[in-house]
């Protein structure tokens, strides 16, 4: 079930729909379930991110771009070293600039199947037991 959280500058409704469903489709063309991916997006006001002791904002130097990006890419301990690059690559180029952007963090956190709760209408279950799936909507994980 990978969870993806993207941090940045304000983006719209529109750029985030884009961003989700592009990020939804690769991963899914990676081996993920497209109903098991979530993405999740913080807005990051200016102000709030430095590098170096400096405002994020001075990186841009009036480029007018989103001057920073930090994303918590939350994956299976099975992808490898390759799926990690891959999916950082494609990261930054499905933010609005994002190759022409001044940074972009990109970690990955290993989440094992067994640490992940879902609860769906107060029903709970963990992601690597199948056999609690009675009463799940359809297209919801298995495991």
């Amino acid at each position: 079930m990978p969870t993806i959280t993207i941090r940045t500058g304000q983006l719209t409704a529109v750029q985030r729909r884009a961003i989700a469903v592009r990020l939804t489709r690769w991963l899914a063309e990676a081996g993920s379930k497209a109903a098991h991916v979530t993405v999740c997006f913080e807005e990051s006001p200016a102000g709030t991110v430095f590098s170096g002791g400096m405002p994020a904002e001075a990186l841009a130097a009036g480029q007018g771009a989103l001057p920073v990006a930090t994303v918590l890419c939350r994956i299976s301990p099975d992808r490898d070293q390759q799926f990690r690059h891959d999916l950082a690559r494609e990261l930054v180029r499905l933010l609005p600039g994002g190759e022409q952007m001044p940074l972009v963090y990109v970690e990955f956190l290993r989440a094992a199947p067994a640490d992940v709760w879902i609860a769906n209408h107060g029903q709970l279950w963990r992601a690597d037991q199948p056999e609690a799936s009675a009463g799940r909507p359809e297209g919801w994980p298995a495991s």
